[in-house]
C-alpha cells in the first residue's frame, strides 16, 4: 500500500500533523522542569475533558488497559466486594482484573448490545453490598452507551466507589466525573482525544484512595496511585520515566480539544457518527444497535449476509486504504465496527468510508451505489444536532 491509511474502526484513530509534529519534539528529561510544567498543563486540560476537580489527573503510562487496571488495583484488594456491570468484553476485563486483585467479585451480565439497566444495577447494589461498582460508559466491542448517570446516583444511595470505563468516550461524549460522584474514571489516548496510542488518561476523585487499609500496598507497584502521585504532584519524587514524547503528543491533542470546545466537540461526533449510520442504512448495513444507546463514537453494523465479511474488511483495506474492524466475542464474524473518533469524525472521511464501502459490496456482487451512500450522509451531517 502505498497511501496512507485512514483509520476508521475501533481505535487508534487518525491523528492531526499537529499531534505528530509535537512527537518530534526535541527531548526533554522526565524530571526537566520544563516537562513536568508541561505535565501539569495536561492534567489541567483532561480536568476540562473529564468534567473533573480532582487533584490526581494524569496519564498513566500505558494504554487504556493501563489506566483500567489501575484503577482496579487500586480500589480492589482481598475480600473487598465489587459490583462489575457487564455488557460486553471491556466489562469481562474488569471482572477478570477485579478477581487478580482478590477482590469479592460479583457480576451483573447484560446481552451484547443493550446497556446497562440501571435499575436492576440498583438492586444488584442492594443484594451484593458492594463496595465497588464498575461500568463501562462506552462499550468498544458493541457501540453501546449506558447511562451513567442513573447508575451513579445508584451507587451514591449504597454507598459503592464508582469506577467508570471511560476509553471510547472521553473527548467525543459527554464526561460528567464530579456530576456522578465517581471515584475513578479513565480513558486512552487514542480514541477521541486524537492522540497516539500509550497513555491511559486517569482522573482519581481527592480521598478516593483513602479507604484502602494501612499496610496493604496496591497488587501492582508500577500503577500504585499513591506511589505516582508522589511523582505528578507536588513531591516530584522519582517513580518511572514517563513517556515524554507521547506526553508531547497527547498534550498538543488537549489543547486542540479545548480550542475547539467541548460542546463543539461532541457536536461534531453527533454529526458523524449520523452521517455514517445514514450512508451505510443506504448500503442495507443496519445498526445493531437500538439508536437511544447508540455511541457518537463508533458504529457497529450487521455485514452483508452471504458475503466473507472478513474478506470484504481486508478488501477494503488493501484496495480502498480504510481499516474498520470486525466483530468481537459472541459478535465475531457478525459486525462490522466503524469509528466516528477525533480526526476520524469529519464529513469527508465518513463520505470516503461510506463510497469505498460501496464499491467493495459492488465488486463483490452486491447492488451499492457510493453516491447514493454519500448523499445520503452528507443530508444526515446537516441535520444532525
Amino acid at each position: 500500500m502505498s497511501r496512507e491509511v485512514l483509520l476508521m474502526g475501533p481505535g487508534p484513530s487518525p491523528v492531526s500533523q499537529r499531534v505528530l509534529r509535537a512527537l518530534s519534539r526535541p527531548l526533554l528529561g522526565h524530571l526537566d522542569p520544563r516537562f513536568l510544567a508541561e505535565l501539569d498543563a495536561l492534567g489541567d486540560d483532561l480536568r476540562l475533558a473529564f468534567g473533573s476537580s480532582a487533584t490526581l489527573t494524569f496519564p498513566v503510562s500505558g494504554t487504556g488497559s493501563a489506566a483500567m487496571e489501575a484503577a482496579v488495583v487500586n480500589l480492589v484488594w482481598p475480600g473487598r466486594r465489587v459490583l462489575v456491570l457487564e455488557n460486553g468484553i471491556f466489562g469481562e476485563r474488569l471482572v477478570q482484573m477485579a478477581t487478580r486483585a482478590g477482590g469479592d467479585v460479583s457480576r451483573r451480565t447484560y446481552p451484547m448490545g443493550s446497556p446497562v439497566d440501571p435499575e436492576d444495577a440498583r438492586t444488584a447494589l442492594r443484594d451484593t453490598g458492594a463496595q465497588v461498582v464498575m461500568v463501562v460508559q462506552a462499550e468498544t466491542s458493541t457501540g453501546v452507551l449506558s447511562d451513567v448517570g442513573a447508575i451513579a446516583a445508584a451507587a451514591r444511595e449504597h454507598g459503592a466507589q464508582l469506577v467508570v470505563d471511560a476509553v471510547t468516550s472521553l473527548g467525543g461524549m459527554p464526561v460528567r466525573m464530579d456530576e456522578w460522584g465517581a471515584a475513578v474514571v479513565y480513558s486512552g489516548s487514542q480514541k477521541c482525544l486524537g492522540a497516539p496510542p500509550g497513555l491511559g488518561p486517569i482522573s482519581v476523585a481527592d480521598g478516593a484512595l483513602a479507604a484502602r487499609p494501612p499496610g496493604t500496598p496496591a497488587q501492582s507497584w508500577y500503577l500504585d496511585l499513591a506511589l505516582i502521585s508522589r511523582y505528578v504532584g507536588a513531591e516530584r519524587l522519582y517513580h518511572h520515566t514517563a513517556p515524554v514524547s507521547m506526553v508531547f503528543a497527547l498534550g498538543e491533542a488537549l489543547r486542540a480539544l479545548r480550542e475547539e470546545g467541548l460542546e463543539a466537540r461532541w457536536l461534531r461526533h453527533r454529526r458523524a457518527s449520523s452521517a455514517l449510520r445514514a450512508g451505510l442504512a443506504e448500503l442495507s448495513l443496519p445498526s445493531r444497535v437500538a439508536p437511544a444507546h447508540q455511541l457518537a463514537s463508533l458504529t457497529v453494523v450487521r455485514p452483508p449476509d452471504g458475503l466473507d465479511e472478513a474478506a470484504l474488511r481486508r478488501e477494503l483495506l488493501l484496495t480502498e486504504g480504510i481499516e474498520i474492524a470486525g466483530g468481537l466475542g459472541e459478535w465475531k464474524g457478525q459486525a462490522w465496527r466503524i469509528g466516528t473518533m477525533g480526526e476520524g469524525a469529519a464529513l469527508g472521511n465518513v463520505l470516503r468510508t461510506v463510497q469505498a464501502i460501496a464499491r467493495v459490496l459492488r465488486r463483490a456482487g452486491r447492488a451499492a451505489n457510493p453516491a447514493a451512500a454519500a448523499d445520503a450522509a452528507s443530508v444526515a451531517w446537516q441535520e444532525a444536532q
